[in-house]
């Protein structure tokens, strides 16, 4: 008896490990914030001098833009300040280079009379003369290099109290870029479209739309999945699809689990896809064409190589994602999670026969829906839109289906549940775009991604690219692919990523023995691939957001689909190497 009453402690021990609750993502990101700032009492800052450059865009214009110099990296030192006064002396005597350089001669003079042993860089950039400036001029000799400086944020603090504090890191992040990027704008973006959505699902459109789709349909919904995968590939390889996935999720998480089917498929069918579309585009303007320009290489260049490569990798992928969704159609309590999908089963379970009713009303605001996304597609590809005017869009989505709602008297919405559900949609995303500023404080903790401000993030980079210096030409070709893919956890802009990574790796391919296209190649397939996974990411915690998913919980299930696509991008690293793809 004693024996089994062990027995069956030891079980229900067993059980209980496995049943290991997933962290938080909240709680994820704070530790990799911690460990970012540790990493940088290890490594000393460092910085590149960077220019603009010209190349030829996708559209066959000119266009600029600004990159580091790779030979150009040095630690962050304190300044020589005998040297430096020196060379001061030196350059006010010679009105020709003090022209050149925009020195104010005034401003030279008043610091000539102070004490030179106190001078630091903010003292010669009041003067006009950055630090950028004096490399050129003196090389590290203007520098004190006994000592490489560290760039460590504070425990505590701000920009105007005691410098950045890395525990500051939520309110730093949400505020930082501006309203056409991360993650200020990311953030409004996901609260408007919340907004917007939250309207929509009130009216019932989506529901009864669903409903109708599956009882006409008739057995042939499955089919659904892989079409809809590759059209959100397409949209992915053409115009860079992302942030646009958040709305589509909000429409695709209740179809894709009134299927059968879980909130993991119907992320994957959209974002995932959209990503692997990235990754094997031919044409994408911000990331093919951007890192083809930064390398010296032909804009869309070597397209008949990537457009075979996106047709296998789409398909590939749509296959992975099929095997993984046909297992959960039969048994869906495996899914990870299945719990959280009860949200959307009740929803839709407690759905009435009137409701499941397709009226006018309904067709006629999914109809406005499909319209509004159109706009949104020829704007980005055509005028160049992007998330000011993308989230004004979605707003006027939003806005004339509750107006639609209030004249058909779509599930007795008046103006304010129409204000009531625009509250609530921005509610139930306003943690997720939270996320997004504390995964942007991931990349401030580490210094920035600035090439030319000292962080610990430019010393890695020149890390790497000096220890792939002389190894064969395969192996340099596929360290590159897992260097992209890598720095993709940190930096997830695809032309950010290109403007950072590509100016050191295009010169390091002509070292290693392969073509720039190679390094464009593992460019595009790390930053492509990874982007469907990693934790800062904006577009994906939103996608995640409308899906209820915890990033643990996702990454239980992406992990898997990694692994397959890190060994896809590796056999098409293997094959570019031996063709010589130019």
């Amino acid at each position: 008896m004693l024996w089994k009453k062990k027995r069956g402690t030891a079980a229900s021990a067993k059980r209980d490990l496995t049943k290991i609750k997933t962290p938080h993502t909240y709680a994820i990101i704070f530790f990799v914030v911690l460990a970012c700032w540790i990493l940088t009492y290890l490594i000393p800052a460092g910085k590149f001098s960077t220019h603009t450059i010209e190349y030829t865009d996708a559209n066959g214009e000119t266009a600029t833009r600004t990159v580091l110099m790779a030979d150009t990296f040095r630690y962050s030192y304190n300044l020589d300040t005998d040297f430096v006064a020196n060379a001061l002396n030196e350059i006010r005597q010679d009105s020709a280079l003090m022209e050149e350089l925009e020195v104010d001669e005034q401003a030279l003079a008043d610091l000539m009379e102070t004490d030179s042993s106190q001078w630091t860089q903010a003292d010669l950039d009041g003067v006009g003369l950055n630090d950028d400036e004096m490399y050129s001029l003196y090389g590290e000799d203007f520098y004190d290099t006994s000592k490489k400086l560290h760039k460590t944020a504070n425990v505590w603090g701000t920009e105007d109290f005691g410098g950045f504090g890395f525990l500051n890191y939520v309110f730093e992040g949400l505020v930082s870029g501006d309203r056409s990027g991360s993650a200020v704008g990311i953030c409004a973006l996901i609260l408007v479209v919340g907004g917007a959505f939250g309207i929509i699902m009130k009216t019932g459109a989506i529901d009864a739309g669903i409903y109708a789709f599956i009882k006409k349909t008739k057995g042939l919904e499955r089919l659904a999945l892989p079409l809809l995968f590759v059209l959100f590939s397409l949209g992915g390889a053409t115009f860079g699809m992302a942030e646009e996935c958040i709305p589509f999720a909000m429409i695709m998480v209740p179809f894709v689990i009134a299927l059968g089917y879980d909130s993991i498929v119907a992320v994957t069918v959209t974002y995932v896809a959209s990503q692997v579309g990235n990754a094997a585009s031919w044409m994408s303007p911000f990331s093919v064409a951007v890192a083809q320009g930064i390398a010296g290489i032909p804009v869309l260049s070597g397209a008949t190589f990537r457009l075979i490569m996106w047709v296998l990798v789409t398909l590939g992928a749509a296959a992975f994602m099929m095997v993984y969704a046909e297992r959960i159609r039969k048994h869906p309590d495996k899914s990870v999670v299945y719990g959280g999908d009860a949200y959307f089963r009740e929803r839709l379970d407690a759905v009435t026969e009137e409701e499941k009713e397709f009226n006018l009303g309904h067709k006629l605001v999914l109809l406005e829906m499909l319209a509004v996304l159109i706009w949104i597609i020829w704007g980005v590809t055509q005028r160049g839109f992007y998330i000011p005017e993308i989230a004004s869009q979605f707003f006027v989505m939003g806005f004339v289906a509750g107006v639609t709602a209030i004249i058909f008297k779509l599930n007795g919405m008046t103006i304010n549940s129409m204000a009531s559900a625009f509250q609530g949609g921005v509610s139930d995303l306003a943690g997720t775009a939270v996320v997004v500023g504390m995964a942007k404080g991931i990349l401030l903790v580490l210094g920035g991604s600035d090439a030319d401000m000292p962080s610990t993030l430019n010393t890695i980079l020149h890390g790497i690219g000096t220890v792939l210096q002389g190894v064969p030409a395969f192996i340099g070709a596929w360290f590159m692919y897992i260097f992209q893919s890598l720095f993709n956890l940190v930096v997830t802009s695809n032309s950010g990523q290109a403007a950072l990574t590509m100016p050191i790796m295009a010169p390091l391919s002509d070292l290693v023995g392969v073509p720039r296209q190679i390094a464009v190649l593992a460019y595009q397939l790390g930053a492509g691939f990874v982007d469907a996974f990693t934790p800062v990411s904006a577009s994906l915690i939103g996608v995640l957001g409308v899906a209820r998913i915890e990033w643990g919980k996702w990454a239980k299930f992406q992990i898997k689909m990694q692994a397959f696509f890190f060994l896809m991008g590796t056999v098409i690293i293997a094959i570019a190497v031996a063709i010589n793809f130019q």
